[in-house]
């Protein structure tokens, strides 16, 4: 079983560490003190209201002070050493979760304006934290062991219970940037989680359609239940079937590469799932991360996003948790650009074939050392009627 203990950065922020089970690393080597004396921390910023597109925009212009690509040995999410003390100042740790130095929301709590209009702003209310994954400055989530992609999904678990709770938070968003075609600022393995006070534009419109589909059936079927069943019987656009989860290409994907994976029940969260699921899931995802890395001889940048239901009255009872693993790349050397149509209008156009692009996915050659989580799904001959 994960352990988990917490401590408190010398600005006030919360650092907590998420060890593996049967390794308690970080209580067996203590809980050092942050030494780094950081001044308290400043207030939030602002989100202001586009009444355009009835949306809330985040105006963070403290983040332009924020740390980019240091050096390995001065890299800021390292264990601390005598000569670099980290924000993880613990000498070793299996995961760790710290709010962000830098962020776009909080540290303020609250909720943003009821009735906004032109010319609302308000404060930045909400919480954006930090996951280390691994205390190795190099590598990727997809060369972590299942026992440490187990811990990961436990701290994304508790997290996002947790931040769930405070006061104002509408929507829970853990997700992963990999690598600088996406933006990547920090090179060491690590994902974010967001706390929004608001729910963010894309939940707000795949709740509204989930909440349209569940309750034109008086609450019999769920939107995502029921893509996944349709995909699962066509078969064409999967890619492997668990015993708890599945993994397809979507129908309509909007990426060069994409891969839905979805739980075989419905829950709104990573919370909300048992233990034997979040075994499964441990290993399911090492899968596809591994599947995605064998398409090219270089690592494939992607965008890891967890859609979990908002905390929202109306939407959350049709929410079903899936993630959407993304990547620009259509080519060993080309990226998808998001150009006039995709950027000013919204209307994407994708340069593969969602079948063409899960027959790859499924007949990669995944490194010996990765264990079959699954059973792959069938070939488009195989596939059920």
């Amino acid at each position: 079983m994960t352990s988990i203990s917490s401590t408190t950065l010398s600005d006030g922020r919360e650092l907590i560490y998420f060890d593996d089970a049967g390794f308690p690393k970080s209580r067996a080597k203590g809980l050092t003190t942050d030494r780094r004396g950081l001044p308290p921390r400043g207030e939030p910023g602002e989100v202001r209201y586009d009444a355009l597109t009835d949306e809330w925009v985040a105006v963070a212009a403290h983040r332009q002070t924020r740390t980019h690509l240091p050096p390995a040995d001065q890299c800021p999410i390292c264990p601390t050493t005598a000569g670099n003390f980290s924000e993880i100042p613990a000498p070793d740790y299996d995961v760790v979760v710290f709010e962000n130095r830098f962020p776009s929301l909080g540290p303020a709590l609250g909720a943003v304006a009821a009735n906004p209009a032109w010319g609302t702003k308000w404060p930045a209310f909400g919480r954006c934290e930090v996951v280390a994954f691994t205390p190795s400055h190099t590598g990727s989530f997809s060369e972590l062991s299942e026992a440490r992609s187990r811990t990961v999904i436990e701290a994304w678990a508790q997290r996002t219970e947790a931040l769930s709770a405070l006061p104002g938070i509408k929507q829970v968003f853990p997700f992963e940037n990999r690598g600088a075609d996406i933006g990547v600022t920090l090179h060491h393995p690590h994902g974010q989680i967001y706390a929004y006070p608001y729910v963010s534009p894309r939940a707000g419109v795949l709740g509204a359609a989930a909440r349209r589909f569940y309750d034109a059936r008086d609450g019999r079927e769920t939107l995502t239940g029921s893509l996944l069943r349709s995909e699962r019987e066509d078969g064409n656009r999967m890619v492997l079937e668990g015993e708890n989860f599945s993994a397809y290409v979507p129908f309509a994907a909007r990426w060069p590469l994409e891969i839905h994976l979805v739980p075989h029940r419905q829950v709104p969260d990573l919370a909300a799932l048992n233990g034997e699921e979040k075994d499964e899931l441990a290993s399911v995802y090492l899968d596809l991360l591994k599947r995605m890395d064998a398409l090219y001889p270089t690592p494939t940048p992607y965008i890891s996003a967890w859609h979990q239901a908002p905390l929202d009255d109306l939407l959350r009872p049709a929410g079903y948790l899936h993630l959407q693993l993304t990547s620009p790349r259509r080519a060993a050397d080309k990226l998808k650009y998001l150009a006039g149509s995709e950027a000013a209008m919204g209307a994407f156009i994708n340069d593969t074939t969602p079948e063409s692009v899960a027959e790859r996915l499924r007949s990669v050659a995944v490194p010996a050392s990765a264990t079959p989580p699954a059973v792959l799904a069938a070939t488009p001959e195989g596939a059920r009627a």
